[in-house]
């Protein structure tokens, strides 16, 4: 499969009654499509755009009887750049329609370099972005310190104009134009509101070289005026000397903040991880102090975004970064996905669970269970790279059981959790196996093309990328060392759209 860069959306709608030249271009356009939705690689039951890069999830929101989930796209290319606000919407939070883009950068305007992210609220009654706009500035004016740009970041504030969600109305300049003065951040952005009583308040990823990431906290009365309080939370660096200060904890993306289950939860990403913590906030001095923290996924998962479902559950979006070069995301044509809905919960010790939405389990197809033992371990040739798997029951006695991809008799990818030495390992990755009891299934595991998402005992998960998989060529095993049978549940998974969720617009 070769895919031209030149070959996009944006050339394709531009080209519209020009004649033969554009009848070409929506040829070479149908046949990119068709590739990309053959690709065995590509999910089938993940949401992803229609095609090139889709990255952090953006103000998920149930309105009007729909589940709207908005996200980071480049409409233009597969790899990162350009900006938008890409949306779907949905009636069950698995199957997908996509929409219309709902932010683009105004030229000119603060958010002319880009429309990053941001989250959702509803305001009087109406539902409204709060969201970083970032615009080329002179240098005393920058923000977004990288190693690559050079960039101001601002919130901005736009408003719905129909019910549909599909128009916005963006306030032309921003609601919260600059950092605390005298600070000199690493970054300012991600902005997370919520409202407590008559306030509205704000958190807004940031830091400091030296000092470390943190969480900045602002109030607003109608948030159009914001003023500034001080740090929510906050961080020590690693120490390392890095260009990024995301790769030294010297600056937090992201941040989400909330209560489940009368805790109150914050999450952030820094050092390639996200960190969950749940603690106090004391609501008279607006500060929150971490009892327990952890790292939320061990894998390629990334800027995470919750929200509160139809039935009070709190769901947890997070953005499946790709693990391969640019080079090879361009030959592909497409680039990132959404996880699975993840239900947060939290534990008796307040420690952070989490499974997938029960809604999942609508796209299973037969099930099949085996029974697994040190003398009759199980391998089965996959016809396709869509399957959920799961160890319901205790595997305390059965030493290491371990889950292992094999393409043409290689191992391709292997997890395995090891009781007798408390820990669960994956490739170069190695975490402590969680106490028991669980809440949930010792193990589920859900293949989806080159995207394996694994959860351990409802408390500890892990996001892998392998792009050496093919229908038909690889196998799934699972064996055990210790003298106990385990018995092993097996679906194969049904796609979320028959043309695999390649067409966003008629030919």
């Amino acid at each position: 499969m070769c895919y031209s860069p030149g070959v996009n959306r944006r050339r394709f709608l531009k080209t519209l009654g020009g004649g033969a030249a554009a009848v070409a271009l929506s040829r070479a356009l149908r046949a990119e499509v068709e590739a990309i939705a053959k690709d065995p690689l590509r999910p089938s039951y993940h949401l992803l755009p229609p095609h090139n890069w889709m990255n952090d999830p953006n103000g998920p929101i149930f309105w009007k009887g729909q589940y709207h989930l908005f996200y980071q796209l480049n409409p233009g290319d597969s790899v990162w750049g350009d900006m938008h606000w890409g949306h779907a919407v949905s009636p069950d939070m698995i199957h997908w329609r996509h929409q219309p883009i709902a932010l683009a950068p105004t030229p000119g305007g603060p958010d002319s370099e880009g429309c990053f992210s941001g989250s959702a609220v509803v305001y009087h009654g109406t539902p409204a972005f709060i969201y970083t706009g970032v615009q080329n500035a002179p240098l005393d004016q920058v923000t977004l310190h990288d190693g690559n740009d050079k960039l101001r970041e601002t919130q901005m504030l736009a408003m719905a104009e129909d019910d549909a969600l599909l128009h916005w109305k963006k306030l032309e300049q921003p609601v919260i134009p600059a950092p605390p003065p005298g600070m000199k951040v690493t970054g300012f952005r991600d902005p997370c509101p919520w409202r407590d009583g008559p306030w509205w308040y704000c958190g807004i990823g940031s830091g400091e070289r030296g000092v470390g990431g943190c969480v900045l906290l602002y109030r607003s009365r109608g948030l159009r005026t914001w003023e500034y309080l001080h740090k929510l939370a906050e961080g020590k660096p690693n120490g390392k000397q890095t260009a990024n200060p995301c790769d030294s904890g010297e600056m937090w993306e992201c941040p989400d903040f909330f209560t489940v289950d009368k805790r109150t939860c914050l999450f952030y990403s820094t050092e390639g991880k996200v960190i969950w913590s749940t603690g106090d906030y004391d609501r008279s001095g607006m500060r929150f102090a971490p009892r327990r923290d952890g790292v939320l996924d061990h894998g390629a998962y990334y800027a995470p975004k919750s929200f509160e479902a139809a039935d009070s559950r709190r769901i947890l979006w997070g953005w499946i970064r790709e693990t391969r070069p640019d080079a090879e995301l361009k030959a592909a044509g497409w680039a990132g996905c959404m996880s699975l809905p993840r239900v947060l919960t939290i534990g008796a010790q307040g420690q952070l669970e989490m499974n997938p939405a029960k809604e999942v389990e609508s796209l299973r197809g037969a099930r099949e269970e085996v029974v697994v033992s040190r003398a009759a371990p199980f391998r089965r040739k996959l016809s396709e790279l869509a399957i959920e798997l799961q160890v319901p029951g205790d595997i305390s006695n059965a030493a290491t059981t371990t889950v292992r991809l094999l393409v043409d008799g290689r191992p391709a990818w292997e997890l395995a959790i090891d009781t007798s030495a408390k820990e669960v390992r994956c490739g170069d990755v190695t975490f402590p196996l969680p106490g028991m009891p669980w809440a949930h299934p010792t193990l589920r595991l859900f293949l989806d093309g080159s995207v394996i998402e694994s959860f351990v005992g409802g408390r500890e998960a892990l996001t892998s990328r392998v792009y050496t998989l093919t229908p038909g060529a690889t196998e799934l095993e699972v064996v055990t060392t210790g003298g106990k049978e385990i018995r092993v549940e097996m679906w194969g998974m049904k796609a979320i759209s028959a043309d695999r969720m390649t067409a966003a617009f008629s030919f």
